[in-house]
C-alpha cells in the first residue's frame, strides 16, 4: 500500500528529504505523496521513513493504493531501473 499525508500535516518538511523514493512533495496547501512512487520504503528500509519522523503522526496507509509486500517489491525493482526524477529545488 502506497502511504498518504492527511490535512493535519503542519508542512515541516521533514518527511521529503527521508523518501529515498522521491515520492514526498509539495502540494498546493501541504506535503503530498505520489502512490506511483511510494514503497513504503520496501527495498530500502524496514520501515517507512516518513512515518518514522512525522511529528505529528499524519502519515496512514492510504486506503486507495492497496498493495501487498509482492507488490511493493515490484514497485521498488521497478523505480531502480528507471532514470530517476531531477531533484527538487527550494524555490
Amino acid at each position: 500500500m502506497a502511504l498518504m499525508i492527511t490535512d493535519e500535516c503542519i508542512n515541516c518538511d521533514v518527511c521529503e528529504p527521508e523518501c529515498p523514493n522521491q515520492a514526498i512533495g509539495p502540494g498546493p496547501d501541504i506535503y503530498q505523496i505520489d502512490p506511483q512512487r511510494c514503497t513504503e520504503c520496501v527495498g530500502h528500509f524496514d520501515v517507512a521513513q516518513c512515518v518514522e519522523v512525522c511529528p505529528v503522526a499524519c502519515i496512514p496507509v492510504d486506503p486507495g493504493f492497496v498493495e501487498d509486500r509482492g507488490a511493493l517489491w515490484a514497485k521498488y525493482r521497478r523505480l531502480q531501473s528507471a532514470p530517476k526524477p531531477p531533484a527538487r529545488t527550494p524555490g
